[in-house]
């Protein structure tokens, strides 16, 4: 096992702003390599949601050496993973691939961001597919209470829009909006090249050194307004199969200290098999099939919020079960409830390290905190954790205000 004393991951940030980060891993057959732009939907005007989004489909649309089908091929040549994710804060694009084809696949990643071709017509095929993901969100009712519900916990505000964005907007969009998107945000400062694997940390930063990323600077800064929370009750009659019922607390942001020990609550609360939440409404009760909790974390806000499916015939009942199991959890937490979260985030964040990808991804933390922490230092965080501190913790944010979005057949919602 890695001793915690040895550096984690090592950095670098160019003069124009480019960082590069490398977590090493020398017994690995495999390296994983993510390009981070530290943007993401919370970012876009109203005239542009959607952007980054649509972005992320657009750059595997070919780059001005290779037209679509030569980059898909390319792509697939690797015999690896190509992927991409855009999310609130941020838009990232991953490759992974053999130790020996790193060098292949930052060049095609890099060129994907730094001369992609945009083409028009392309951007109109994708656009279609773009709806069709839309629609899939709008049949999935757990995504689609979830977008509902964000909309209200942030309301009037770019955070609380759907990542994908909006059919009207996005047929206004052509691709001199994607462009010059493209050249403000995706270059300098809001770049972060973190690889993970059988690669040293010097090897890609001689290469970014000697590519074009050295060249490109940031033309606008992020300039983020804070979020602000709204609690209420958001009561959505809709047809359905099942009712779904989602509710938030305001909680911590990325960089809190507190992290830690809200990651020990949630799982205690609803994480896992043995959490309060699923033992007694589905377990005992038999009231669900789906209920859990989740903490999201952002750079200057957070949620912890539980998500329940129910039958609409039982909603009355999981609601009351619900209710008063919070209750019960703000009134004692037994000790040995807290010991087994801990014991389950240890085996988390150890056989994590097993993982390349894994490793990549976690890299992003430097774009919240400017600092990474190995999974071993979360572990003994984790177990610092005392069981009265998890319980004031939780009593704290499960008696504050909350949003609560149930939707459900207009039947049963006079809950």
């Amino acid at each position: 096992m890695q001793n915690i004393t040895e550096p984690f991951v090592h950095t670098d940030t160019l003069e124009n702003g480019v960082t590069i980060a490398t977590r090493e891993m020398p017994e690995a057959q495999s390296v994983a390599i993510g390009i981070f732009i530290d943007v993401g939907s919370r970012d876009e005007s109203e005239d542009l949601a959607g952007i980054s989004h649509a972005l992320e489909h657009m750059v595997f649309k070919g780059t001005s050496q290779l037209d679509v089908h030569r980059l898909a091929e390319s792509l697939d040549g690797l015999g690896g993973n190509a992927n991409a994710f855009t999310s609130r804060e941020r838009t990232c694009f991953h490759l992974h691939v053999l130790y020996e084809d790193w060098q292949e696949a930052i060049t095609l990643l890099s060129d994907m961001l730094l001369s992609p071709a945009l083409p028009e017509e392309e951007w109109r095929r994708e656009r279609e597919v773009i709806f069709s993901e839309m629609s899939m969100v709008d049949d999935a009712p757990d995504e689609w209470v979830y977008d509902q519900h964000m909309s209200r916990v942030y309301a009037e505000q770019s955070f609380g829009k759907p990542v994908l964005g909006t059919k009207k907007v996005l047929n206004a969009l052509d691709v001199s909006h994607l462009r010059n998107y493209l050249e403000k945000y995706y270059r300098g400062s809001h770049v972060l090249i973190a690889t993970a694997g059988r690669i040293q940390h010097q090897d890609m930063l001689s290469y970014v050194k000697q590519s074009a990323w050295k060249d490109v600077v940031t033309q606008s800064p992020l300039e983020r307004q804070q979020a602000k929370f709204y609690p209420g009750r958001n009561l959505m009659p809709k047809q359905m199969e099942q009712a779904q019922v989602v509710a938030s607390w305001a909680s911590i942001p990325a960089s809190s200290p507190e992290k830690p020990l809200a990651w020990v609550a949630n799982q205690l609360l609803g994480g896992s098999m043995s959490s309060v939440l699923f033992r007694e409404i589905r377990e005992k009760r038999g009231l669900a099939y789906s209920i859990g909790s989740h903490l999201s974390t952002y750079t200057d806000t957070g949620l912890l919020s539980i998500s329940c499916s129910t039958m609409p015939e039982q909603l009355s009942s999981c609601l009351n079960v619900l209710h008063e199991t919070v209750a019960d959890v703000c009134a004692d937490i037994p000790v040995d409830m807290v010991e087994r979260a801990q014991k389950q985030l240890t085996v988390q964040f150890r056989m994590g390290m097993d993982s390349v990808e894994g490793a990549m991804l976690q890299l992003g933390a430097l774009l919240d905190e400017g600092v990474v922490h190995s999974p071993l230092e979360w572990v003994n965080k984790v177990n610092d954790v005392e069981p009265e501190q998890v319980h004031v913790w939780l009593k704290k944010q499960l008696e504050a205000e909350a949003m609560w979005t149930i939707a459900a057949p207009e039947n049963v919602l006079n809950v």
